[in-house]
């Protein structure tokens, strides 16, 4: 096995925080999973998985401390008796099992709670409504009484974690939440002795975090996450303030974990803010606190994370979305194997789930969220009992490539990934050429130096197969991944109807994939009609106005981008859309095509406008390119005459998805190659709560 670097020497020394010492440098931050106490196998088979892997630390997302920090519709941990205790030990228990600490997040929403679940009104430091809830929830602005009731139940949540076996608990001033409410002049509007001077508006964390120390005394670590004001937001607090915070708190603090506050750009995604944005904003931290401090930034490269910690800016390597695309990335690094990290890619599905309320997925890691209910490892996989098979794969896109990863390492005899394209990837290889998105591209990569080293997998690139001779190439198995394409007559989702005049076939009409490839000229002025909402409309509109061409952005949606809102990239898409001049037409759908003009109508105004246009490039919906399946399908006993035995379809083949979807297609099979019908997805587990027992 390949020694570790000594240039990684330092990232795995270990670190005393208050009475806990962690192992190494590597800290997996609290964050969002859609587990939280409801599904208690499912948060201890995700966090243990990291744990195995090496993280010193792993937490718990924001966990609410009363029914009264109330979220309902979003799912968080709770700590609010005894059953949440048991629940959550399951998680703590697997921390420790292997060697880990273990974190939990004492969370209050203030305005922020939407008292949907509880009916209770939300509390805050004044009355000043939350945008992210709307001007229709104003919340109480918490008298006297109301403080001590927060913090009282701050100090019994602390005990509960305890009891819970946690190591480390959060007090959590920071993402614009209940502590930040009072810290932040935005939000505290008091004229009493909670407000005003940062003296006064920092009483209420001071007073809590005390109430906390006492109760717990030298049990647990107190770790506080604290946010700054930063990238034109008003959440948070400006530098000199969060400053004064540390200093006037660090007595009782044991480890600072430091953030933007705003949390869009705090899990800025890839395509808005590189590696390591975050550290320029805490330039003098550590010369205002004695205790260790914990920032993060998307942070993959050991590289990097040694130079952070040679600078002497932090003292932990923090990371949320890095640790779900590789729960194992402490691991390899301490085992010199840098290139088996699975890179996170900042596309932010996991963040857009959790948005919906559901529990996460990962592009990069299929196996996030399904170590408990599935069984699925994120580094071991048995062997196939259907070992001895041969497997021929076509199409090397996200599907075919991660099918063809694990039915490798299942030790199947012979894997052959075939690609009618001299470009390995697909429609990832098509997504990472569009401006900001370029690492995407670690989606491919990774599977690439791992088939790279799985003597029984081959890949055939720049080879294009028909229904014959996928009969004659001799595979026991036969997968196919063949992937979608952009529709070029404009069938969309709102009108299920073709577009009159929408022919890609003609000179002004463009699919995607005609423009990335250059299969057309475009014309100077360029009408980008997109209806999928989510990267490759604006992709292509920001494409296209880079270029110098004139273009006119046109979605039946009320913002650009809609699906851009859970990925939290909306602002910023917004910003780089607008600052370069796009002509934006919301609300509108496009009636009809000719050469030179479309024609749109806006959806609550009278009448239709033409639009000029030498182009029209159409994002409206994509098909499964399915003819191969539908040939082969039909023949299954030709099929079984020439020695194939089986054939399965996967990823967009089956029909178009994000690409989250496709990896996860393409594992799921391959995890069940041997199943009695792997064509049909195995069960899971499922937690549910218990029904009480008939009278």
């Amino acid at each position: 096995m390949p020694a570790r670097d000594p240039r990684y020497d330092i990232l795995f020394e270990p670190v005393r925080i208050g009475p806990k010492t962690l192992r190494n440098r590597f800290f997996q931050v609290p964050h969002c999973c859609g587990f939280g106490t409801v599904k208690p196998g499912t948060q201890a088979g995700h966090r243990g998985a990291k744990a195995e892997g090496g993280w010193a630390a792993v937490c718990t997302e924001y966990c609410s401390i009363s029914p009264q920090a109330d979220v309902a519709g979003f799912v968080c941990a709770q700590l609010f008796d005894d059953h949440d205790v048991r629940n959550l030990r399951l998680m703590t228990d697997e921390a420790h099992e292997h060697g880990a600490l273990a974190g939990v997040q004492l969370w209050h929403g203030g305005s922020v709670s939407n008292g949907w679940e509880s009916r209770l009104p939300a509390l805050s430091s004044s009355d000043m409504a939350s945008q992210e809830l709307g001007g229709w929830v104003v919340p109480k602005p918490m008298e006297t009484a109301d403080i001590r009731q927060v913090q009282r139940e701050h100090v019994e949540a602390s005990l509960r974690a305890r009891d819970a076996g946690f190591d480390i608990v959060y007090v959590y001033p920071g993402h614009g939440y209940l502590l930040m409410q009072f810290l932040s002049p935005f939000h505290n509007k008091r004229t009493d002795e909670y407000g005003g001077s940062l003296e006064n508006r920092a009483r209420f964390f001071l007073e809590t975090t005390e109430m906390m120390r006492e109760a717990v005394g030298d049990d647990l670590a107190i770790a506080a996450r604290i946010g700054i004001q930063a990238m034109g937001n008003e959440s948070g607090l400006p530098e000199e303030e969060l400053y004064g915070v540390v200093e006037m708190a660090d007595h009782l603090v044991d480890l600072w974990d430091v953030a933007v506050d705003h949390w869009p750009d705090d899990s800025s995604t890839s395509r808005n803010q590189p590696t390591d944005h975050e550290g320029p904003f805490f330039p003098d931290i550590k010369r205002h606190t004695t205790k260790p401090v914990v920032g993060v930034g998307r942070l993959t490269s050991p590289d990097t994370m040694a130079a952070i910690i040679r600078s002497g800016r932090w003292d932990l390597i923090g990371a949320a979305r890095p640790s779900i695309s590789d729960p194992y990335l402490p691991r390899k690094i301490e085992e010199g194997r840098v290139e088996d990290v699975r890179e996170c890619i900042g596309c932010n599905i996991c963040i857009a789930r959790g948005e919906w309320g559901r529990q996460l997925i990962c592009t990069q890691n299929p196996t996030a969220g399904e170590e408990y209910r599935r069984g699925w490892h994120p580094e071991r996989f048995t062997e196939a009992a259907n070992a001895a098979k041969s497997v021929l794969i076509v199409g090397a896109g996200p599907a075919g490539l991660e099918c063809a990863t694990v039915l490798g390492k299942r030790g199947m005899h012979a894997v052959h990934l075939v690609d009618a394209a001299r470009e390995i990837g697909g429609s990832v290889a098509q997504a990472a050429k569009l401006p900001g998105l370029s690492e995407w591209r670690r989606l491919i990569d990774w599977r690439l130096v791992q088939i790279e080293k799985l003597r029984n997998v081959a890949l055939v690139p720049n080879k294009r197969l028909d229904g014959a001779a996928i009969r004659d190439y001799g595979a026991d198995i036969v997968i196919l991944a063949t992937g979608s394409q952009w529709r070029g007559d404009g069938v969309n989702g709102v009108t299920h109807a073709p577009i009159p005049g929408a022919d890609a076939a003609l000179p002004h009409v463009l699919t995607p994939e005609q423009v990335l490839a250059g299969e057309k000229p475009v014309g100077s002025r360029v009408v980008v009609y997109d209806t999928d909402g989510y990267f490759m409309g604006v992709g292509m509109a920001e494409l296209l106005a880079r270029r110098g061409h004139e273009v006119v952005l046109i979605t039946p949606d009320s913002d650009i981008s809609s699906f851009s809102e859970y990925t939290l990239e909306l602002e910023r898409v917004s910003e780089r859309i607008y600052g370069l001049g796009i002509d934006v037409r919301t609300q509108t759908t496009v009636e009809a095509i000719a050469a030179g003009a479309v024609t749109a109508a806006h959806a609550y105004r009278p009448g239709e406008v033409a639009i000029e246009a030498d182009s029209v490039v159409l994002v409206t919906q994509r098909v499964a390119d399915a003819g191969l399946w539908v040939e082969l399908d039909g023949d299954r006993d030709g099929l079984a005459a020439e020695g194939i035995e089986a054939l399965y379809r996967i990823g967009d083949c089956v029909t178009p998805r994000i690409h989250a979807e496709a990896v996860f297609d393409g594992h799921r099979l391959a995890r069940e190659i041997d199943a009695e019908n792997p064509a049909v997805a195995l069960s899971y587990a499922r937690e549910r709560p218990e029904a009480p027992e008939a009278a």
